[in-house]
């Protein structure tokens, strides 16, 4: 490895630790730098790979000769636009059936040792201790592949999992891999582990992904994975540069667990303090988050953390205080009933529960405020309704909400918007018609709760049945009602009866209608949504800083990288 390389090279152990994706970033370095022979310096006293391909030429025709390997098909020729880049003198490119064979398959006849894709741990490059031992019985179609110790298997099934790993030992009974494996034994004295490096590296990874077939399961059929290239160093060199890439990957681990522990021990300082701000309100403990604001939010788990803080406080009513100029809840109630009475869409018994309900609930005001079930403060609270594929149009005349509609806790109709007719909207979806300022919360996950406010881009909306609205009355802020259904606390006790399908989550209209949220005086919600505001951009301009921090260091990242 020349100077330049090298001081390269440690200046991405010092960048690295910075931003998010550079120790990934700096392992896919050294492993290019690796297979580009840029590593370490090449000795001219080597053996040159020209020499080491005769010898494997060699013990082929041996081992076909002894039965022990099929005769190979002839492999094409490596054509020059086919080749990546450049090797260093001494090297040759070739197929990487060149360099290894397998050892056929057998039906499983007595007990084996079963190795799945499941086995590998894929972080290591080494079988776990998740083998099974399997009975001829019990062996499943799959179970047919020979492997041996020094064997490299290669799944080629989901393949950007690199579920990669070398046959380290011996194992009694014989192991036995799946066939979604492809079987790398290497040809003499090859290195396994410089095999298994390449196969992890950025240029073996692109070939597989630009000659993969699939989308959801993506897969690489052994034809197409043995005619790969392989960059074939001489032996010694294969060696060096394998005991320098371990080298390197420990200092990488390393960096790894350090960063880890660091970021361990800012959240558990955050959590500390938020818990004591939550707790007890200790003044101290929201001067010590401000004092070291630079130290606690340089990641974004602790932003996500203060917002439901700031939430919580709020709906505990420790964001604000009643002032004496604030009108009366008692008043709002009346309210409320007023406008509950004159609500059509109620049955009587649903209005006398109502009226009943408010009436108790004068005898539970404290500090000015109450806590109401949504029922009761909202004029309805219904789902949707999704129409037939052919009622869905890309474009039309009436905006038609689903789940991904909401993002960040904001409306986004510019994300695959759908629209149906006024028909469809009035005659059969008229039960979900919503209009700007509704709130609207998702009720199907993972994951539940999602929050918005309708915006006034359109005059009236729909929606599907995966979301809820709510509609509040007696001139209760919808934006209060916004921030209070995104506090974790509101949802917390339904969520340990939520009720799902098929792997989904779900809440019920009426779980929905039983909320319960803190109404204080109107006067108090305006300055409780003023104060959230402002916290919440503070927030946002934490996140901001963030990315941007992220963003610099990866920019850093990749100009050290664009050197080599």
């Amino acid at each position: 490895m020349s100077h330049a390389i090298r001081d390269v090279l440690e200046q991405h152990f010092d960048t690295a630790f910075a931003a998010t994706d550079g120790i990934a970033k700096l392992r896919e370095l050294i492993l290019t730098l690796a297979m580009q022979g840029k590593l370490m310096e090449q000795d001219p006293a080597d053996q040159p790979a020209s020499e080491l391909l005769k010898e494997i030429e060699t013990e082929k025709q041996r081992l076909v000769k002894a039965g022990k390997i099929k005769a190979p098909k002839p492999l094409p020729t490596i054509k020059p636009e086919e080749v990546p880049y450049s090797l260093p003198q001494g090297w040759s490119w070739v197929r990487v059936r060149e360099i290894c064979h397998d050892w056929g398959q057998k039906t499983p006849d007595s007990k084996f040792t079963y190795i799945d894709v499941g086995a590998i741990d894929n972080s290591l490059g080494k079988i776990g201790s998740n083998i099974q031992i399997l009975g001829a019985s019990d062996a499943p179609s799959r179970a047919r592949k020979i492997v041996k110790a020094g064997t490299v298997i290669y799944s080629t099934v989901r393949p950007y999992l690199l579920n990669i790993a070398i046959i380290e030992k011996e194992y009694d009974p014989e192991p036995i891999a799946s066939t979604a494996f492809a079987i790398l034994h290497p040809f003499g004295s090859l290195n396994a582990r410089f095999i298994y490096y390449y196969l992890r590296s950025p240029a073996f990874i692109r070939y597989v992904e630009a000659t993969q077939k699939g989308v959801a399961y993506p897969a690489i059929n052994d034809g197409d994975f043995f005619s790969g290239l392989f960059p074939l160093p001489p032996l010694t060199e294969q060696h060096r540069i394998v005991a320098r890439i371990d080298q390197l990957m420990a200092r990488c681990d390393t960096l790894e667990m350090l960063r880890n522990e660091q970021e361990e021990k800012q959240l558990a300082v955050h959590a500390a303090a938020i818990q004591q701000l939550l707790e007890a309100g200790d003044a101290l403990a929201w001067d010590f988050i401000e004092r070291h604001f630079d130290a606690l939010y340089t990641v974004k788990k602790n932003v996500a953390e203060l917002r439901n803080a700031i939430l919580h406080l709020a709906m505990a009513g420790r964001l604000s205080s009643p002032m004496d100029t604030d009108s009366q809840v008692a008043s709002l109630l009346d309210i409320l009933q007023t406008n509950q009475s004159k609500n059509t869409s109620l049955r009587k018994s649903e209005y006398d529960s109502i009226h009943a309900a408010l009436k108790a609930a004068a005898n539970g005001v404290v500090r000015n405020r109450v806590l109401l079930s949504a029922r009761l403060f909202c004029e309805f609270i219904t789902k949707g309704t999704t129409p037939s594929a052919n009622e869905l149009t890309d474009i039309g005349e009436v905006p038609f909400l689903k789940v991904y509609n909401i993002v960040g806790n904001k409306l986004d109709f510019n994300y695959k918007p759908s629209f149906i007719s006024v028909d469809v909207h009035r005659n059969k979806l008229g039960r979900s018609i919503i209009r700007p300022n509704d709130v609207i919360m998702n009720i199907v996950g993972p994951p539940l709760g999602k929050v918005a406010i309708v915006t006034n881009q359109f005059p009236e909306w729909n929606m599907n049945q995966a979301l809820a609205v709510f509609r509040p009355l007696g001139g209760i802020l919808s934006k209060y009602v916004y921030y209070a259904l995104s506090a974790r606390s509101t949802l917390k006790t339904v969520l340990r009866e939520v009720k799902g399908t098929a792997g989904q989550d779900n809440l019920s209209l009426e779980q929905c209608r039983d909320l319960i949220i803190p109404i204080p005086s109107i006067e108090e919600q305006c300055r409780i949504v003023s104060r959230i505001d402002q916290l919440m951009i503070q927030c946002d301009t934490l996140d901001q800083q963030i990315d941007a921090a992220t963003k610099k260091q990866s920019e850093l990242l990749g100009a050290v990288m664009a050197q080599v």
